[in-house]
């Protein structure tokens, strides 16, 4: 027999705020679109792979945006792509206690800066699974985020490899 727990007015009331579950089990939030060509190796060619990492948790993908802003600044062709937990730093919800406030000084750095590479004509890519792996919604990307199927990390890397790109890989966990 399950016992159900006393709950305070103001457990009560937190928790009919927002509904949860906002979203039923076995509803898509993600879309299925693959972006990139599925490519396959051509003689010779190598592979290189690319990593992640949070904002909050080290400077790894705060440093990457800004070193894709230089890089963009420079004249290249320029985009990020973003996996594995390292989506979650592509969302527009970010902020407390509200969303796009900041409870700290900095706390929105990757998001305002994120915001201006893709202003300054940067891509942005974010992959779909590094979203659902940690809850995340995609209807809660930025503005100009072009959501991704899992499937293509690879193939995107195999296509900015082909185009001569200097790839710039980061891994954080």
């Amino acid at each position: 027999m399950a016992v159900e727990p006393k709950l305070s007015d103001a457990e009560i009331a937190s928790l009919m705020e927002i509904p949860h579950p906002t979203k039923e089990t076995g509803a898509s939030i993600y879309g299925a679109t693959k972006v990139f060509p599925d490519y396959q190796a051509e003689p010779g060619e190598t592979y290189l792979g690319m990593v992640h990492g949070i904002v909050h948790e080290s400077s790894v993908s705060f440093v990457a945006v800004l070193l894709a802003i230089r890089a963009q600044r420079k004249g290249f062709e320029s985009a990020l792509y973003f996996f594995g937990i390292g989506s979650l730093n592509c969302l527009a919800t970010r902020g407390f206690p509200t969303v796009g406030s900041e409870l700290f000084p900095g706390m929105r750095n990757e998001n305002n800066q994120l915001a201006k590479f893709i202003e300054e004509g940067g891509k942005v890519f974010a992959c779909r699974l590094g979203l659902a792996l940690h809850g995340a919604r995609e209807e809660d990307l930025m503005e100009g985020v072009i959501p991704c199927h899992p499937l293509d990390m690879q193939d995107a890397m195999i296509e900015y490899a082909r185009k001569g790109a200097i790839i710039n890989t980061t891994w954080m966990f």
